[in-house]
């Protein structure tokens, strides 16, 4: 049973009742959530994650990256990020003249979400399937203290960069993706693309080579973009709200850089990664390059293998590995 099935059962034994004529708000749905029990015609979603964006826009759902007014009613999907989740709690009840839902699996820290909430608002009883709790809150409570901050900053390099709770590495430089960014040669090409750009790090790396002419960062989460923004400000960078593995290049580039995302929730996911790969060998160009960075553990060299005519460590630690790949398949000959 999957986490929003839970969302499912709460309406069918009459602990939810979603207003019969205001709207309701659903805060970060993940893909394949189950919302077949909500009034699909007064619903929005709020998602800042585009394959989510595009999954319930594709099936006919109100998408919006904030809320707009007030609602009957809200949801929020816990996220395995404890502050963004309070943040997402704080909004909601903002925004909602009703009750709040919270839904989410205990991988994702739903108990401590719980007991937070339990200890300054009037919580139900919760609902606990499929290891997970759904429970909610009353109308009125005041979570304006969870409020997520504007931005957060991280200093490296004698630079100030932004970040924001809940993008990935909020708190500091990744270590991989230093790494990633001291090993990659001076001469990248004039087209470039940040595959997963994140918050900018490596693309401030990117732009201080003369030689780029252009470089594209493709990056789902909308937040970590905005950051992006803020991050680089040079007039060669070009920023893409999209799916890395569906976004299509201007036309062939000379350098693909990434450290791409290997865990959905808790879970370690090498298919991520995989698909990262075959991303990149179809934007490049014939002479075109991957610069990778990955976990040392993850077994992608069969995939870099399938994907590129050569592939070679060109770095690393050991907690991680960087790859050099060229002679993307497709053009190989």
């Amino acid at each position: 049973m999957s986490t929003a099935s839970r969302l499912s059962l709460a309406v069918e034994d009459g602990t939810i009742a979603w207003p019969e004529v205001a709207r309701v708000a659903v805060f970060a749905p993940r893909t394949g959530a189950d919302l077949s029990s909500l009034p699909k015609d007064r619903t929005q979603i709020i998602t800042r994650f585009r394959p989510d964006w595009e999954a319930f826009q594709a099936a006919g759902w109100d998408c919006v990256l904030e809320a707009e007014g007030q609602y009957g009613a809200a949801v929020v999907f816990a996220t395995r990020a404890k502050a963004l989740c309070q943040g997402l709690i704080a909004e909601a009840a903002s925004v909602s003249d009703g009750i709040v839902v919270v839904d989410g699996a205990k991988t994702d820290g739903i108990e401590s979400i719980l007991k937070a909430c339990r200890g300054r608002a009037e919580v139900s009883a919760p609902l606990s399937k499929a290891h997970g709790k759904l429970f909610t809150i009353d109308a009125g409570s005041d979570f304006s203290d969870w409020a997520l901050a504007e931005h957060m900053t991280v200093d490296e390099d004698g630079k100030t960069f932004v970040t924001a709770p809940g993008v990935f590495s909020a708190d500091g430089v990744d270590p991989a993706s230093r790494l990633l960014a001291d090993a990659l040669p001076e001469k990248l090409g004039a087209q470039v693309v940040d595959l997963g750009a994140g918050w900018g790090y490596l693309a401030h790396h990117v732009l201080r080579r003369e030689s780029v002419q252009a470089l594209h960062l493709v990056e789902a989460d909308h937040v970590a973009l905005d950051c992006a923004r803020q991050n680089v400000s040079d007039a060669r960078a070009a920023f893409h709200w999209a799916d890395a593995l569906t976004w299509a290049a201007p036309g062939p580039v000379d350098a693909v850089v990434m450290n791409p995302p290997f865990h959905i929730g808790r879970s370690s996911d090498p298919g991520l990664g995989r698909a990262f790969i075959r991303s990149a060998a179809r934007m490049l160009s014939p002479r075109g390059q991957l610069f990778m960075v990955a976990n040392r553990h993850l077994p992608y060299e069969g995939d870099l293998s399938a994907a590129f005519g050569e592939v070679r460590e060109i770095g690393g630690d050991n907690r991680f590995k960087i790859v050099q790949a060229a002679r993307p398949a497709r053009t190989r000959g």
